[in-house]
């Protein structure tokens, strides 16, 4: 194999790991939102959680600040008092008069002990009534390094540079009792160790002049390090255990209070899927106690409201159903009246005429109206049923433009026919589709303003459908849900023109419910209306899209060029789709 596809593999597997692992993390980010947004107990928690931990963190910074601050500055005090303490001895010892060395230089005489030697000594704690010494000391001559001393493990290259500038610009200023602190760290036995380093300077007045010593001081923090490293540990143990005990708390309340909640919201879901005898279980008398007898008598006024809109809703459909029965006797009399008058117009005078031809032309429109009131009627009853039949789309398409175009003619309208080549079959009822499709047809005519009206079927694997077009008045926003609704009317000051009952559309809609289709409008003033019937190839099957989009491609096509977005529609079923 070359090397460039091995590298090209390589790079391939890569990618593929990296979407992998990219892909994860997204679901990991998503579900921690989602349950994040619907758990209220947990933000209750999560929020103490954070709020107490940064208020510990505060107050626990603050606290070891204030208790390191306290430690470092009285040992810096009591390191202070004794440098000076020291100071006062050595110089004392430093400003005795020496013998010369000529004069003490005699033969057979023992040269004098130093001084300074003698003093270091006494504060070393060299005899037996001298405390132990507790730090490290160095006696600095600039000018004259063999008179330096030091005791314990310190040199001078243990001095801080600060510390060293300091004390020289007090020389330079002929300042001689003021001395200076500072932290440092000196190596012992290869580890650092904290120290606090004093320094002083001690002028000496002699014969041949003043000479000035450098004295330092090195005290171990060492105990005190230790001590501030156990209060910052107990400092974290009493924060973390207190940041828990608040966490176990917000817990505690938070479930007092969501627990009654959940139990609500989950009542309130049951009551909402028609379990209308759900109720809550009142405990004590506080607030969430009355918001359960709230509840529950919400509950029963709802309950009690429902059932007397059901049985109003039942008396209504019986009536309209024994009235539609009812009255078609007596319309099939009236009916056969109104015929034999209207044959026998001609011999009639023409005021008689006419009105045996409005007579006619009622009853004509009551008829329908009838009819139109009976289906109405046996949907309400859940009666109405299917007659299911593999049947081609197109077919009933063009059987219901058959029927629509001598109103079409009548009102200067033609059709424009977009249909696939191929067969569109679906298991329908091909008496019900071409209702529907009728209905919008004369829907179509009566709103286009005579002008042309576009019929188009799309067919997919799932699902066929029928979009009819007109470039009339349109719609207004919201309007496109409400022209389903019967005897809904746009413009109620707008006569109908072809005497439909205003029960159509709403026929139309059960027709498709029933088929377990769609029916939707779209439309906007100006641009006209589109609806759009969807329906599953096979009875029974869920329809997850359709091929036909609802809004119109030349209005999608002027929303693209304009940079506008597509607007979400709602399918006048009342479920949102994807286009």
């Amino acid at each position: 194999m070359p090397p460039t596809t091995k590298k090209a593999g390589r790079r391939r597997t890569l990618r593929q790991i990296l979407g992998g692992v990219r892909r994860r993390t997204r679901r990991a980010v998503g579900t921690v939102r989602r349950v994040w947004r619907r758990s209220l107990q947990l933000q209750v928690v999560t929020s103490t959680l954070v709020i107490s931990m940064t208020v510990v963190a505060v107050l626990g910074a603050f606290l070891f600040q204030e208790i390191n601050e306290s430690v470092v500055n009285g040992r810096a005090r009591a390191a202070m008092n004794e440098a000076l303490s020291d100071r006062t001895q050595i110089l004392a010892a430093l400003a005795q008069k020496q013998p010369e060395d000529s004069k003490a230089g005699e033969a057979g005489k023992k040269q004098p002990p130093d001084p300074l030697d003698q003093v270091l000594n006494a504060i070393a704690g060299v005899s037996e009534n001298a405390p132990r010494l507790r730090y490290d000391l160095l006696v600095l001559n600039p000018h004259e390094p063999g008179r330096s001393r030091a005791i314990g493990n310190v040199n001078p290259a243990d001095i801080p540079l600060q510390l060293s500038e300091y004390l020289d610009r007090d020389v330079k200023r002929q300042k001689f009792d003021h001395p200076y602190s500072w932290l440092t760290t000196i190596p012992v036995k290869g580890e650092p160790r904290p120290t606090l380093a004093t320094g002083v300077v001690i002028s000496v007045p002699g014969e041949t002049g003043v000479q000035n010593y450098e004295l330092y001081h090195f005290f171990p923090l060492t105990q005190e390090v230790e001590m501030l490293t156990s209060v910052r540990q107990l400092l974290v143990v009493v924060g973390v255990g207190l940041v828990l005990l608040l966490a176990a708390i917000a817990y505690l309340v938070a479930r007092q209070v969501v627990t009654p909640v959940r139990l609500a919201r989950q009542a309130a879901e049951r009551l909402a899927s028609g379990k209308l005898d759900e109720r809550l279980k009142v405990r004590g008398e506080d607030d969430l106690a009355r918001l359960a007898t709230s509840f529950n008598e919400m509950a029963a006024n709802l309950a009690l409201k429902i059932h007397q809109l059901e049985e109003l809703s039942q008396v209504q459909r019986q009536f309209v159903s024994d009235v539609s029965h009812e009255l078609r006797t007596p319309l099939t009399t009236v009916r056969m009246a109104a015929d034999l008058l209207y044959d026998a117009r001609e011999d009639f005078d023409p005021m008689a005429s006419r009105s045996a031809e409005l007579m006619q032309a009622q009853l004509e429109r009551f008829e329908s109206m009838l009819a139109d009131l009976l289906e109405i009627s046996r949907y309400d009853a859940g009666a109405a049923t299917l007659d299911l039949d593999s049947t081609d789309v197109r077919d009933v398409v063009l059987r219901a433009i058959a029927d629509s175009e001598a109103l079409a003619e009548r009102h200067s309208t033609r059709f424009e026919l977009r249909l696939p080549s191929e067969p569109c079959m679906a298991e329908i009822d091909s008496r019900r589709v071409e209702r529907i499709l009728r209905n919008l047809l004369f829907n179509a005519i009566e709103h286009g303003e005579g002008k042309e009206i576009v019929v188009s079927v799309g067919a997919d694997r799932d699902s066929v459908a029928v979009a009819v077009r007109d470039h009339g008045v349109g719609l207004k926003p919201g309007e496109d849900n409400m022209v389903f609704d019967r005897f809904w009317r746009a413009d109620p000051s707008r006569a109908r023109t072809i005497g439909g009952t205003g029960l159509g559309l709403a026929i139309s809609r059960e027709d498709a419910t029933l088929h377990g289709g769609w029916l939707q409008a779209w439309g906007q003033p100006g641009d006209g209306s589109q609806f759009r019937l969807t329906l599953p190839r096979a009875a029974g099957l869920d329809l997850k899209g359709s091929p036909l989009s609802l809004v119109p491609p030349e209005v999608e096509m002027r929303r693209t060029w304009r940079g506008h977005m597509t607007p979400v529609l709602t399918p006048a079923t009342g479920d949102l789709h994807d286009e």
